[in-house]
């Protein structure tokens, strides 16, 4: 773009990049706001499928003339598919409602009908944000471009990483391995054991994000300004819910009372915590999978991790959980994050929130980076680790611990002696404890053997 062009606003005239989209109110915030960066490209074609939605609305109300409601919704489609991201520079951290997004969409908009044969003139406030405010268009996209992400990237994601859990639960459901607990060694468990126990943390993570997904169908559009939803069609909100959910492909309908949905951010909210709820679950995966490759030699050593790229500049042939430690990564931005989206939760003053903006961008973030980690963390991570049987079944037969067993038999704390000495000579449990009590040696070999133990019950069933 070279040389400029002048707009216009309510405060007066401003110098517009000569090629640029936007209008004045767009300027005005690229000066004003030059911080960090644009919007999320997924919040801003939520905004416009606003547009699109709204103009009809209003043509069927009588209060938008069919020529500028085609012309809107045809700008508003190039939007939605996207093109000329570049005219969309408004940065995330703006006016609090979101104003400058809104009028941003609103005058680009307008610029393309004006780039339509034959199209009439079409007002950035008086046709394109007819009916609406930043105050309740804000808060809508905002709830729209979530719901389109959770159900369209990161749910799938889940799913593809659940399959292939269960796949890897059923390659390993007759490994018995050292459970742990404390970091320290417990009673035997199955490989496949450990993984089911991930499939059900996953399981518990995706009812609450469908959940709050679902709390967000609720949209206070049409509450306009403050929440009442003076001027208005009193029609316009269930009209609006009609078409975007037509065009969205899920049920969206008008909030009972819009001052929640402007005042206060539960429900962004409420999508968040179980953002990070799935980020903690991750970090917990993430973590088990990389103590479980620990080593080769001096670590746990009963899983080998692919190897994806070298793992140091300075030690040759060392391979680190690399895509596990992107996920600790992820995981640890997602918390921080929804603490941020606590923070702005709190930021709701009489009649509106004024953190719009950091939510949207803030739950569109942490949706998309949990989705990409996710599918990485299932496909080079969890679908491509071999598992060292030679070293777990050692490790499995060496642990005193399996004097658990003997219990309910010879009682704890003939148990507990045997174990101790077990432990302290390096001899295997079932030789101190054929010494130590009357059992015969296939009397403890029933009670001691480890993939019975991971069947649970009491010894000898």
């Amino acid at each position: 773009m070279t040389g400029f062009r002048k707009e216009h606003d309510s405060l007066g005239e401003v110098e517009v990049p000569a090629g640029a989209l936007w209008g004045a109110q767009t300027q005005r915030a690229v000066d004003n706001f030059p911080v960090s960066g644009p919007m999320p490209a997924a919040f801003i074609a939520a905004l416009a499928q606003v547009k699109w939605c709204a103009a009809q609305a209003n043509a069927e109300l009588g209060l938008l003339d069919e020529a500028r409601r085609d012309a809107i919704q045809h700008a508003a489609e190039a939007i939605i598919a996207g093109e000329h991201p570049d005219a969309f520079p408004v940065d995330v951290f703006q006016t609090g409602s979101g104003t400058s997004s809104n009028m941003n969409v609103n005058e680009v908009i307008s610029h393309l009908c004006q780039r339509q044969a034959a199209a009439p003139a079409v007002h950035p406030n008086d046709h394109v944000n007819l009916g609406q405010s930043s105050n309740d268009s804000v808060p809508t996209a905002l709830h729209l471009s979530a719901v389109l992400q959770v159900t369209g990237a990161l749910l799938p994601a889940m799913q593809h990483l659940d399959q292939v859990l269960a796949q890897r639960a059923k390659e390993c459901e007759h490994i018995v391995k050292t459970g742990r607990t404390h970091l320290m060694d417990a009673m035997p468990v199955t490989l496949g054991q450990e993984l089911t126990g991930w499939r059900a943390q996953l399981a518990f993570v995706r009812d609450q994000l469908r959940q709050a997904r679902d709390g967000l169908l609720a949209i206070p559009q049409g509450g306009t300004a403050v929440g009442t939803g003076v001027n208005a069609h009193p029609q316009f909100a269930a009209l609006f819910a009609r078409h975007l959910s037509q065009r969205a492909g899920h049920n969206f309908a008008p909030m009972d009372t819009a001052f929640a949905g402007q005042g206060a951010i539960d429900r962004p909210l409420a999508l968040s915590a179980a953002l990070r709820g799935y980020a903690v679950a991750l970090m917990k995966i993430s973590n088990d999978l990389r103590w479980m490759n620990s080593g080769p030699i001096h670590g746990l050593a009963e899983i080998y991790l692919p190897a994806v790229q070298p793992g140091s500049s300075i030690m040759p042939a060392k391979v680190n959980p690399v895509i596990c430690e992107s996920a600790c990564m992820v995981s640890a931005q997602v918390m921080g994050l929804d603490q941020a989206n606590t923070l702005a939760a709190q930021s709701g003053n009489f009649q509106l929130n004024v953190m719009l903006p950091l939510m949207a961008a803030n739950l569109l973030t942490m949706i998309s980076t949990l989705a990409n980690v996710t599918t990485l963390l299932a496909d080079r991570a969890i679908a491509g680790f071999t598992v060292n049987h030679q070293g777990l079944a050692e490790a499995v037969n060496r642990n005193p611990i399996l004097v658990t067993a003997l219990n309910p038999v010879i009682g704890y704390e003939k148990a507990a002696a045997i174990a101790k000495e077990a432990f302290a000579s390096g001899r295997a449990v079932i030789d101190v404890a054929q010494e130590k009590t009357d059992l015969s040696r296939e009397q403890l070999e029933a009670c001691l053997d480890p993939a019975r133990l991971t069947r649970g019950g009491f010894p000898g069933e």
